[in-house]
């Protein structure tokens, strides 16, 4: 990608955006606040965590995804029985005699974690250490993954009976957490007759892997007002009890509050919300846009919170409003 500029280069990612979001919803019908999350997830480099009950396309729309950024994809089913060397790999001994390291499902561009919170902590730390190192160590030696390297982790939020939930430090390694919900009945309408019929959709690959690690790059060069980016910390400090900028109701409602990478956040996505809506710099409604994605689950309520059913979505709105 040669341009002349980053204000340029802006103008590409937008009409590139727009293509890809056009070209997923061949497949994707409907879901659009859910694409918009999970591309910016990618293009901020970060991570994503998708909650949402069985059968709503999340496994589709990573593969869809995949398919039109022009990635390769790995999918692995989490279970109780999972070790971290079947998701590393492991090292065997070939015909040679010498050890030779297998890569395991994490040697992709795009990993789907499907249902993250079935397997025991053991292996879901080798998949964290992976996400945040953008490496894995196997039989003491590193091995670097590809580049780009996203992370798209599910859960879901009905069945809870033998599950490991992810503690707090690790859930903050994902940049957003994002709620499926059921899709609309005249968008329900369009996928059961699209996938109850012969229909079928060709995707065209609009990005290569080059050019996403360049618009990677460029969303960290986008400039932000000083405004702007206190507002965002401010926003993550006040979600803090007993500190300087909690509100009555954090103090009252909540236990924990987010950590400086809720803040780093914030503050990428802002950018990236804003060039994907022609913006050359973020203002205050970008961060907002972004924000309760970012901070629901960097957030613990306490055992008030949860008798008086107040959620954190309400609280995370109350600090913005």
């Amino acid at each position: 990608m040669n341009y002349r500029n980053d204000v340029e280069a802006l103008d590409d990612f937008q009409a590139k955006y727009k293509e890809l979001h056009a070209e997923i919803s061949k497949v994707i019908i409907g879901q659009e606040e859910v694409v918009k999350d999970v591309l910016i997830s990618i293009f901020s480099r970060g991570h994503c965590l998708l909650v949402g009950v069985p059968g709503l396309a999340k496994t589709l729309l990573v593969n869809t995804i995949s398919d039109a950024l022009g990635l390769s994809y790995s999918r692995i089913q989490f279970t109780p029985d999972l070790m971290p060397s079947d998701i590393i790999g492991t090292e065997i001994l070939d015909e040679s005699r010498q050890f030779k390291f297998i890569k395991g499902p994490l040697f992709a561009n795009i990993i789907l974690a499907d249902e993250i919170n079935r397997t025991p902590p053991k292996t879901q730390a080798a998949l964290l250490e992976a996400m945040q190192e953008r490496a894995v160590t196997a039989a003491g030696k590193r091995y670097e993954l590809g580049k780009p390297f996203f992370v798209l982790a599910t859960q879901n939020p009905i069945e809870q009976e033998g599950t490991y939930p992810l503690p707090e430090a690790q859930l903050d390694r994902f940049m957003f957490n994002v709620w499926l919900d059921y899709p609309k009945y005249a968008d329900e309408l369009t996928v059961v007759k699209n996938t109850t019929s012969g229909h079928t959709t060709e995707l065209k690959k609009i990005l290569n892997a080059e050019e996403i690690i360049g618009f990677q790059d460029l969303v960290r060069r986008i400039p932000i007002a000083d405004n702007v980016l206190e507002y965002a910390v401010k926003l993550a400090t006040k979600t803090r009890p007993n500190t300087e900028f909690a509100t009555a109701e954090v103090n009252k409602y909540l236990s924990w509050g987010a950590g400086p990478r809720a803040s780093q956040f914030l503050v990428l996505g802002a950018k990236c919300h804003a060039a994907l809506r022609g913006k050359y710099s973020p203002d205050i409604e970008d961060v907002r846009a972004v924000a309760p994605a970012i901070l629901r689950h960097r957030i613990v309520r306490n055992y008030k919170a949860e008798a008086e059913a107040v959620s954190v979505d309400g609280i995370v709105k109350g600090l913005m409003a």
